[in-house]
């Protein structure tokens, strides 16, 4: 039965004679821990992690890639096809991963939110101590909290598995920062640096390059695409090295090694979103004979069983025979401990740096199901991301869609509206740009799809059904996770999230049942009653008496909201008065949601804002980043 989800690779079977080759943390404080009574023999584990890639490497297929290292890994590997990130950037897919639960269920899906963890869950490394293993991390953390000292043994530059003690099973991670999206953009002697083990012929040339039918194709789009896999090969190079070591050590036989990356492509329309490109990774994982039995395949076979970043720990645990945590909410997929295969994996999308949207998705082997809550806001344009436009792709593409010169799918994208909801074939459809959602002969599908989102929404009490300034005023100072179980009355989520739905449909038919929402107990239902009005635009003009009630209620965002579909019914004096007052809240995540509307707002509008905005401590990341540009400045 282990076996039912993979094969052999003949293809792979013709390389089997290749030689198997080769934001940051301070050093922790915290004592080593010391080898404790455990079973002898136990696998030491190596992580070699990269940044924002996608599936781009020879052993997966792709021609354009130059990755022999990582190729020759998967020869003597298993090669998994359906592993994903629920989450396409860094932050909140690394909290997910790290604890083996969603973000969104801990309070840590918002972009670089600092969240609290839930009293007594620890990260998978912790767990890993006290099971007698050496534990180091080289060099990002990037969790979304603020680790324990005694989440690693050592978390530096410096980190590395030869400082255990002897005779100590060791887990280390490497982290290869080269293809991250910034490396795609970087000045040309950081790129010169980056590439500089390269060989001529290792060059790609843009011309040939691998544009995806979303981008436009143009010398700018074809730079940033050949620029990302020149740092795929540089990274492929870090990898080699990593194995070189482990192998002089004479330690290869003794270490199951995992290659994959933190989520997917870091190129505009794959960061940040949910779709294959954004969520899907390389997952490699080499058993040496030893541990050929912990193996779900012989060397050189595909596994197509689907796995998240979630069911990482627990599988880690798995492996070394340390038991999983009731807590965490993802499954082994292998050792002793090992679940049945999933049906489903899972993703989220919440604030993104400094914009406020909120999607969820689901897929299985073939369909990808996004549900997108706030679809009256575009992709791209009045989403503007500061850090995502700084990418020559971003740019041209943004102009040529003020242009108006952009056919098929590269203009779907540039649309000032979402679809409520979208489904992919992502067998016959690979790029996600033809959306079944409303296709009859997928009706089935897409409610099969749409139960499995609300029922996960459920089991993991998704927190993201209320804004972020009610995330923080709501439960106190007690652990969100931890309020919600122990008084669920205190987020009353069904109703929350039917409210959602109703928000999310952009149907004028539904105002009645909008307005009544208004005024509901419940801060987060009345949020998006508001809402709901807001992407009906115009046609909410008889709900202004409500509307103006609201932008006096007690939540700064119901009142933010109101505002914002006080101002598209014409009731333009009455948004001003609620939004200038938003800008003084304390909180700063109000203040930054009222920055988001402001920005919406037509151009002599904003100017009425100028002076205030003006004089806004700018310190603040994310804040500072909507103030700079509703300033104009970089």
């Amino acid at each position: 039965m282990r076996y039912h989800h993979c094969w052999g690779m003949s293809v792979f079977a013709l390389l089997a004679n290749w030689l198997f080759m080769a934001p940051v943390c301070a050093a922790e404080a915290s004592a080593p821990s010391a080898p404790t009574a455990h079973p002898a023999n136990r696998p030491n584990i190596l992580w070699i992690t990269c940044e924002d890639l996608s599936p781009r490497l020879g052993c997966y297929g792709d021609q354009y890639a130059i990755t022999p290292n990582i190729d020759r890994l998967a020869v003597r590997g298993v090669r998994y096809t359906n592993a994903f990130a629920p989450i396409g950037v860094c932050a909140p897919a690394r909290s997910s991963l790290i604890l083996g639960m969603y973000a969104p269920s801990v309070g840590t899906h918002h972009m670089r939110c600092q969240g609290t963890l839930p009293e007594g869950v620890k990260c998978y490394s912790e767990h890993l101590r006290n099971a007698g293993y050496y534990c180091t991390n080289n060099v990002k953390t990037d969790y979304n909290f603020q680790h324990p000292k005694t989440a690693w043994d050592e978390c530096s530059n410096k980190a590395h598995w030869k400082n255990r003690a002897a005779g100590q099973p060791f887990f280390a991670i490497f982290n290869i920062t080269v293809t991250h999206e910034s490396q795609v953009r970087a000045g040309e002697a950081a790129y010169r640096k980056n590439i500089a083990r390269l060989k001529p012929e290792e060059i790609h040339d843009p011309a040939k390059a691998p544009i995806p039918p979303y981008h436009p194709d143009t010398p700018e789009v074809r730079r940033d695409w050949a620029r990302l896999y020149d740092n795929i090969t540089a990274m492929d190079y870090r990898v080699g090295d990593l194995l070189k070591e482990l192998e002089e050590a004479g330690l290869a036989e003794d270490t199951i090694v995992w290659f994959y990356s933190d989520h997917g492509d870091g190129m505009p329309r794959s960061k940040r979103w949910l779709y294959d490109s954004s969520l899907r990774v390389p997952l490699v994982i080499y058993f040496p004979k030893k541990f050929q039995h912990l193996a779900p395949g012989e060397p050189g076979s595909v596994c197509d069983r689907l796995v998240s970043f979630v069911d990482f720990g627990p599988t880690l645990l798995s492996l070394v025979g340390a038991p999983i945590p009731p807590n965490m909410q993802g499954k082994a997929f292998l050792g002793p401990q090992a679940a049945p295969p999933r049906q489903y994996v899972y993703g989220f999308r919440d604030r993104m740096d400094e914009r406020y949207d909120m999607l969820r998705s689901v897929r299985d082997k073939r369909y990808l199901y996004i549900r997108n809550y706030m679809p009256h806001l575009p992709w791209f344009h009045t989403q503007h991301i500061g850090y995502m436009y700084e990418m020559p792709t971003m740019q041209v593409w943004q102009r040529l869609a003020d242009e108006g010169k952009l056919t098929g799918p590269s203009a779907i994208f540039m649309a000032k509206h979402k679809p409520t909801e979208e489904l992919y074939d992502c067998q016959a459809d690979p790029y996600n740009i033809r959306n079944l959602a409303d296709s009859p002969e997928h009706q089935d599908i897409l409610k099969r799809m749409r139960k499995a989102h609300e029922d996960w929404v459920l089991e993991i009490v998704d927190l993201g059904f209320m804004s972020e300034a009610d995330l923080h005023s709501r439960f106190g100072k007690r652990p969100p996770y931890d309020a919600v179980r122990a008084q669920p009355e205190s987020y009353p989520l069904r109703r929350i999230m039917e409210a959602a739905q109703l928000a999310g449909q952009r149907d004028a038919k539904l105002l009645p049942q909008l307005v009544k929402l208004l005024d509901d107990d419940d801060p987060a239902v009345r949020y998006w009653g508001a809402t709901g009005l807001v992407a009906i635009g115009q046609q909410a003009a008889p709900a202004a008496d409500a509307l103006l009630k609201s932008s006096a209620d007690q939540s700064p965002s119901v009142r933010i909201a109101a505002a914002e579909a006080l101002y598209n019914i014409g009731r333009r004096n009455e948004a001003v008065r609620v939004l200038k007052e938003a800008l003084g809240e304390k909180d700063q995540w109000a203040r930054l949601h009222a920055l988001n509307v402001i920005d919406r707002l037509d151009a002599e509008t904003r100017k009425e804002f100028l002076p205030q905005v003006s004089q806004l401590d700018a310190k603040e990341e994310y804040t500072g980043r909507v103030i700079r540009h509703l300033l104009g400045q970089r």
